[in-house]
């Protein structure tokens, strides 16, 4: 499993049956139902993108800001735009650079070098402006906790407007107007915008109406709101809705030829096209140190030059991806040994400071425990972090802001700067905020399913109507379904092993499969298993052929074993804590010399150098069919055990599997005398 438990929502079939007769499919209307719209008329709400746009002066500060932009534009005033080097903040630059040169301004764009200027506003950058006759900065996508800078952008005489949407420190900067829907003193609740939003409620706010502004700009909403992970509900949903139907015909030509270069197919434009296509392509200048291909990319009007830039970002982002398979086995042979930690902080001087951060998020998700690495330079370093299970980042840096240099993001991801003597203590007392958070109710790690369907409503009928839901995304998530007691027929990794296809089966009805960045091991099933899954289904198309496929999520052995894996584990633990067993409880552990054969026989055979790492159940099961004899989890680790008390194996329980290395060199022992058989014989025996 790669999530811990489960939530399965469930609905009415009444209500359920009241939307198919509204014109609802069968699936949709489940699913609509498991999510609250249990009536045809909050269904359509909740599906609409025709959410009217919200004034720009509802944001704070919004009249000054404006106010202050529309005098330079009068005056001829030089301004600077400075953005951040992500989707958001690379579509906010060119957004409102465009649009204030439109309006016949002098203006610069600047997003500073990642790698020698870090994030957001800083003294280089600022000096340089100053150099160039820059009278105004305004910032987009950062800027929010940036108060030593605002103070500097006073001494020099430069004045300064910050539009961003993180998170907001106690302290605001001071400037000329400080827009941010996450201001604290914000009178209503405001919504939820990407940086590149509340740069598009400025232009609006200086132009004096959205609706024409958001047919020039809804591609650039569409891409910053959608891969900086924003609610697509409310305005965000109209946005991104009007963007995602522009983008079936890009008039920018860096766009379109963006496009090409990754092979999207002409047609209908989604979510995730962006967020697993487009985005990493886009980041990728940012990170790699070269942003300036993005922006150039996106405000040229040369299509031959455009070809060439999308063919350079795309280049980047496969360098890109060696680097973080580099960093990823570094920051993995880091981790500390024993059970799954509470948190990972871990520094390297050899990691790019520009990919750290999907790492993190890899790691994240794998080790199930909020993530920061930390990139060192002589006696400092730059960390990027990535939450998990809903641990709050901001609010855990604000708290042990004395050990930081600086900080700012959001709650899910953030970043820092902290000098290589702090960080041990910093270690040690995330950890400790952690622990005492996953110990809280307001620890969620459960994987939340839309609801349980049964296989006859898997057509591709049923599954076309699914369209209704995009845009898809934060806030309207893609339909997540399960379905229990299916058999795997067929498995192989494929994409170089970083994939797993499945063949699955329930009764008359059989269906391909895939589960994206993982193999058998991590998965934990093999062939002949039956097993509970969670995916999305899709239409898959091959050879003119047209097929349900379904995208796994998670996928965990059915009910019956899962509950006899569970009393197994109870007794094991029970064991390992030194209580007293029954007889019975003894006997279900204490294995056979045919069970030590058969185990021993595996490893040798199925390891690679000696090593294997492998999930306790699944080892279990693997054993038991190469062997053709029942061997459960909990005499599997006996056996284990055993092994390495007698020196024959080092074992090692890391977070979501067993690692075990073989160090046997031809010894022989006498399994009789292991104290750990020793005593569950005794057990046994009652004795």
């Amino acid at each position: 499993m790669k999530y811990g438990t489960w939530t399965i929502s469930s609905y009415e079939p009444a209500d359920a049956r009241a939307l198919c007769a509204a014109g609802f499919s069968p699936i949709t209307a489940a699913l609509l139902c498991s999510r609250g719209y249990r009536d045809a008329g909050a269904a359509r709400e909740f599906l609409s993108c025709s959410t009217p746009l919200s004034s720009p002066f509802d944001l704070l500060d919004m009249d000054k800001a404006a106010a202050r932009v529309k005098q330079a534009l009068s005056r001829r005033e030089h301004i600077a735009v400075f953005g951040d080097y992500d989707v958001d903040g690379i579509t906010a630059t060119c957004l409102l650079t465009e649009y204030l040169r439109s309006k016949g301004g002098q203006v610069t764009s600047y997003i500073p070098a990642r790698l020698e200027e870090g994030y957001g506003l800083n003294p280089i950058a600022i000096d340089t402006l100053k150099k160039q006759g820059v009278e105004l900065i305004v910032t987009v996508d950062c800027g929010i906790t940036a108060n030593k800078e605002a103070a500097l952008c006073r001494e020099l005489g430069i004045d300064l407007v910050i539009t961003d949407h993180h998170e907001c420190k106690s302290e605001l900067p001071q400037a000329a107007a400080l827009v941010d829907p996450h201001r604290r003193d914000q009178p209503q609740p405001a919504a939820e915008l990407a940086g590149v939003g509340v740069a598009f409620k400025l232009a609006a706010a200086i132009e004096g109406e959205q609706e024409k502004l958001l047919d020039q700009y809804c591609d650039f909403l569409c891409l910053g709101t959608v891969a900086d992970v924003m609610p697509l509900t409310g305005e965000n949903r109209t946005m991104v809705a009007r963007g995602l139907k522009a983008l079936e015909n890009p008039k920018r030509v860096g766009i379109a030829a963006l496009m090409a270069e990754c092979s999207v197919q002409k047609g209908p434009v989604t979510a995730g096209t962006i967020g697993y296509t487009l985005a990493p392509r886009i980041n990728a200048a940012g990170r790699m140190g070269e942003v300036e291909i993005a922006t150039e990319l996106f405000l040229t009007r040369d299509a031959g030059r455009a070809v060439e830039l999308a063919g350079t970002l795309c280049r980047l982002n496969r360098r890109r991806q060696e680097i973080e398979s580099s960093i990823y086995q570094s920051a993995v042979s880091m981790l500390p040994p024993g059970g799954p930690p509470q948190a990972i902080v871990l520094a390297d001087e050899s990691w790019h400071q520009g990919v750290v951060g999907i790492v993190a998020s890899r790691m994240a998700e794998e080790y199930s425990c909020p993530t920061f690495l930390i990139c060192l330079d002589g006696d400092k370093g730059k960390a990027s972090s990535r939450s998990y299970g809903g641990f709050n980042l901001f609010r855990s840096l604000e708290q042990l802001s004395g050990l930081l240099e600086s900080y700012g993001g959001h709650e899910l991801a953030a970043g820092f700067t902290i000098r290589r003597e702090s960080i041990a203590p910093f270690r040690e007392k995330m950890i400790t905020l952690c622990a005492q958070f996953q110990e809280s109710e307001a620890c969620s790690t459960a994987l939340a399913i839309d609801c349980e369907i049964p296989p006859e409503l898997l057509t591709i009928e049923n599954i076309q109507a699914l369209g209704d839901l995009e845009p898809c995304g934060a806030g309207c998530p893609r339909p997540l379904l399960c379905m229990r007691g299916l058999r795997v027929t067929e498995l192989a990794e494929v994409g170089g092993g970083k994939h797993l296809r499945l063949r699955l089966s329930k009764g008359a009805y059989t269906w391909g499969a895939i589960f994206f960045s993982t193999n058998a091991q991590r998965a934990a099933v093999a062939q002949g298993d039956v097993v509970d899954i969670a995916f999305t289904p899709q239409i898959n198309e091959y050879r003119s052929m047209r097929s349900v496929q379904l995208n796994l999520v998670d996928i965990r052995p059915d009910k019956a074993f899962r509950e006899a894996q569970g009393h197994d584990r109870a007794v094991y633990h029970k064991h390992l804590a030194g209580g007293e067993l029954s007889c019975d409880e003894a006997g279900c552990l204490l294995p056979t010399r045919q069970d030590f054969a058969a185990v021993w026989r595996y490893l040798a055979a199925f390891s690679q150098d000696g090593v294997l790492t492998e999930e306790l159940g699944c080892l279990s099961r693997k054993i038991s069919r190469c062997a053709k004899l029942p061997l459960s989890a909990g005499k599997t680790r006996i056996c284990l055990d055993v092994l390495a008390e007698q020196g024959l194996l080092q074992l090692e329980q890391r977070p979501k599997a067993l690692y075990i290395r073989l160090c046997a060199d031809g010894r022989k022992v006498d399994l009789e005398k292991s104290p750990i058989l020793i005593h569950l014989k005794k057990q046994k025996a009652g004795t």
